[in-house]
C-alpha cells in the first residue's frame, strides 16, 4: 500500500512538470517572437540612424555652400553700391551724349526683340543698356564687362543656393 501512495505522488508530481514544462514552453516561444521584433527594431533603427547622418552630411554641406554663397552676396552687395555710382556717374556722361545724339542716328529697335523700357528696373539691365548707348566710351565698355560677368555670377549663385535648399527641402521631408 504505501508502494501505490508513492506511485501516485510521483504521478501526481510528474503531471505537475509536465504542467510547468507546458507553461515554460509558452513562455520560451513568447520571449523568442520579442526577441525577434526586437531584432526587427534595432535593423529599423538602423537604417534610420544611417539615413540621419546621411542627412547631416547633406545639412553641413549644404551649410557650408550656404555661408559662401553668403560671402558672396555681401560682397556683391557692397558691389552694387559700388556700380551704383559709377552708373550714376557715367549715366550723366551718357546722357549727355545720347542727348547730343540726333534722333535720326540714334539705333531703332531690332524687328522682334521687345522695346527696351525707358527706366530699367533691374541693375543688370542699367548696366547694359549703359553698355550699348551709342556715345559711350569704349574704356567705359571696358570697365563695365567686368560688373556684368560679377553680376552674371551672383545670379548663378543665387539659382545654385536654390536649388540646394529644394534638394534639403525634399530630403528632410522624404525621410
Amino acid at each position: 500500500m504505501i508502494g501505490t501512495v508513492l506511485d501516485a505522488v510521483l504521478m501526481l508530481l510528474l503531471v505537475s512538470a509536465i504542467a510547468y514544462g507546458v507553461r515554460l514552453d509558452r513562455r520560451l516561444k513568447a520571449v523568442k517572437e520579442g526577441q525577434a521584433a526586437f531584432a526587427g527594431a534595432i535593423a529599423e533603427l538602423n537604417t534610420a540612424a544611417g539615413r540621419a547622418e546621411s542627412a547631416l552630411k547633406t545639412l553641413r554641406d549644404a551649410g557650408q555652400e550656404t555661408d559662401l554663397l553668403h560671402d558672396r552676396i555681401v560682397k556683391a552687395r557692397a558691389l552694387k553700391q559700388e556700380l551704383e555710382a559709377l552708373i550714376a556717374r557715367e549715366g550723366r556722361e551718357v546722357r549727355t551724349a545720347v542727348a547730343a545724339t540726333p534722333v535720326a542716328a540714334r539705333p531703332e529697335p531690332v524687328a522682334g526683340e521687345a522695346p527696351r523700357a525707358a527706366a530699367p528696373t533691374d541693375l543688370f539691365e542699367k548696366v547694359e543698356s549703359l553698355a550699348v548707348a551709342p556715345g559711350v566710351k569704349p574704356e567705359a565698355v571696358d570697365r563695365f564687362a567686368p560688373v556684368l560677368q560679377a553680376l552674371a555670377a551672383n545670379h548663378a549663385a543665387k539659382q545654385s543656393l536654390n536649388r540646394a535648399r529644394r534638394s534639403l527641402d525634399e530630403d528632410l521631408f522624404a525621410a
